[in-house]
């Protein structure tokens, strides 16, 4: 009897252990992804669309052999099991709240057929890193220290995949509108290229350049990361070896990405709620006024060059540099008072990386509301920000037409031109008054 493969973030044929476990079965896999409403509905067009692309790529992978299928998974998976007579359902274990609860509900309507959990998304799956008592860590440093100690097993080979052909399946629906945004190439392939041109060309410069948002100088391996058409364990096993500042820097960055899904896998209330809990009580703005200020935000209007380059790189990549996700949500935050959900969910909407424990918590960290240990006074200055991350201004000026006409650093601060640029708006808050107000108000629910 064959094994039924139910993929869902591992979009991909090597380093997957769940495909090699399927394949131990009877030597033969029905490869099944789920077109889950209660996942598609509230996710945004970009991500959704990145999805679909990497589909079709793993389809070909497949010779045309992946089984679509459309509807909640606690019908779909079993039905599908009960088609071909499965011996088991085998997946890649899923950490997050919704997934958990589908997987448990699954595995009980699946009866005797098995549902057979191997590997994960990440290096080390989450709750298994913990201190000497058990306990979950809550800070990153000593988190990443253990976390290395873990190990991390070389890739194995990719397997010769033998499929069940002839099934039916559902045709992959329309792309949905993604508005301009460009989206990566999608698949395995690409992931695998793009982690290759990194390690060759900007891996050794990475600890120096990794924050300048003006230099093509970061993986943007995000994207696939999150749909799994690449595993960590890959970059993992090319850094394995290297001991230079680039290799070193990358592999804590592949850290954080696995250090927030352990805290939200411990702490699952924390995807929609402070993980700290007495920020809930921190006073945010309503009403007109600051509707109109975060509709300002979220189009690139603000007045601060480098928040306006970087929501309107969103808009026109469905991505972000990191160094100016943190600048953007600070300016939400702290400079216009509002919301880190409301933040969180514009990104999600977004971002072809979307993905829930990362964006959440790193909102949160940002807000002060999160893991680190010292956010009261950590107010990004949004001017101080674009002069030494942007020196010459031209990630500014790749995404604000308006001020393509300045040159240099003077893009940062248009408003003291001796004559403005008239069609780029002036500052909507002054940022030294807000930090003020902003830490007046961290003070107010500090412990």
């Amino acid at each position: 009897m064959p094994a039924v493969l139910w993929l869902r973030r591992d979009l991909r044929l090597s380093d997957h252990p769940a495909l090699h476990a399927a394949l131990a079965d009877d030597g033969r896999v029905v490869p099944l992804f789920v077109l889950d409403p209660a996942l598609l509905g509230p996710a945004g067009g970009p991500r959704v669309a990145f999805m679909l692309d990497c589909l079709r790529e793993l389809n070909q992978d497949l010779d045309g052999a992946l089984v679509l299928r459309t509807g909640n998974p606690v019908d779909v998976v079993p039905a599908l099991a009960r088609e071909v007579e499965a011996s088991a359902v085998h997946i890649s274990a899923d950490f997050n709240p919704y997934g958990r609860a589908r997987d448990d509900k699954v595995a009980a309507a699946l009866g005797d057929v098995p549902l057979n959990p191997t590997g994960s998304p990440y290096a080390v799956s989450p709750g298994r890193v913990r201190k000497e008592d058990g306990e979950p860590y809550r800070v990153y440093t000593p988190f990443y220290r253990a976390w290395l100690r873990q190990g991390f097993p070389s890739p194995p080979a990719e397997p010769e995949v033998v499929t069940v052909t002839g099934l039916p399946s559902d045709r992959l629906p329309a792309k949905p509108d993604v508005g301009a945004a460009a989206l990566p190439a999608a698949g395995e392939r690409a992931a695998r290229q793009r982690w290759q041109d990194f390690r060759d060309e900007h891996l050794q410069r990475y600890a120096d350049e990794r924050n300048r948002p003006d230099l093509e100088a970061t993986s943007r391996l995000s994207p696939y990361l999150r749909w799994g058409c690449i595993h960590p364990r890959t970059p993992l096993a090319d850094l394995r070896g290297r001991t230079g500042k680039g290799a070193e820097t990358f592999r804590k960055e592949l850290a954080w990405r696995e250090f927030y899904a352990d805290v939200l896998f411990h702490n699952p209330d924390s995807a929609r709620e402070p993980y700290l809990p007495r920020y809930a009580e921190l006073r945010v703005d309503t009403g007109k006024s600051a509707d109109e200020r975060f509709n300002a935000w979220t189009e690139g209007r603000t007045g601060y060059p480098i928040v306006d380059a970087g929501m309107r790189q969103l808009l026109v990549e469905g991505w972000i540099h990191n160094r100016i996700r943190m600048v953007v949500a600070s300016f939400l935050v702290k400079d216009l008072h509002l919301g880190w959900k409301e933040g969180a969910r514009h990104f999600m909407r977004h971002l072809v990386d979307g993905d829930l424990a990362s964006n959440q918590h790193g909102w949160q960290w940002v807000a002060g509301s999160g893991t680190d240990a010292a956010p009261f006074y950590r107010v990004f200055n949004p001017v101080k920000q674009g002069q030494k991350f942007d020196p010459e201004g031209n990630y500014v000026r790749r995404y604000v037409p308006e001020l393509r006409g300045v040159d240099g650093a003077a893009v940062h601060t248009p408003w003291e031109l001796i004559v403005p640029p008239a069609d780029y708006p002036d500052p909507i808050v002054d940022h030294a008054e807000e930090r003020q107000e902003a830490l007046a108000r961290y003070d107010a629910v500090k412990a």
